[in-house]
């Protein structure tokens, strides 16, 4: 890879997702459209990029258990990974910053409840989310492409 990873985690804000989780391709599309300005850019865990990513913060690329969001090259994970998220979402879902009030270790329980049964509540699809005219400014492969 050319660019080094934590060059990239430096200067990006990441979300990192399963590509072929069907709740995680949703979110994806979520935050296409309401991360207007690609405050955010999203990363396949299954990517050479994702892969890297995951290994620098040594994480298995063999299972994805949460979704990764590196903000301010500050590393996030399961519930705090979501609320970092929406915080930086405008109104109504910079609201659900009112989640921190809630404490980590019931909000994480939660979140794992979710996200190791996803495959068998939601599904896995094989029409993973990819970079298109309208949203290739929200995936980081394509941006590190271009650069």
């Amino acid at each position: 890879m050319e660019h080094k990873i934590e060059d990239i985690i430096q200067q990006y804000d990441i979300i990192l997702f399963d590509a072929i989780c069907v709740i995680c391709n949703g979110w994806a599309k979520f935050l296409i459209k309401y991360d207007q300005h690609a405050k955010f850019k999203l990363v396949s865990a299954q990517s050479p990029l994702g892969e890297a990513i995951l290994k620098y913060y040594n994480m298995s690329t063999e299972r994805y258990s949460t979704m990764l969001v590196i903000k301010d090259g500050l590393l996030y994970t399961e519930s705090t990974a979501l609320l970092k998220v929406m915080q930086h979402l405008e109104l109504p879902f910079s609201l659900m910053n009112s989640g921190y009030l809630i404490p980590r270790s019931i909000r994480d329980f939660l979140y794992k409840r979710v996200a190791l049964n996803r495959y068998q509540l939601f599904g896995t699809t094989d029409n993973c989310l990819l970079p298109s005219a309208e949203n290739k400014s929200h995936f980081l492969e394509h941006a590190i492409r271009e650069s």
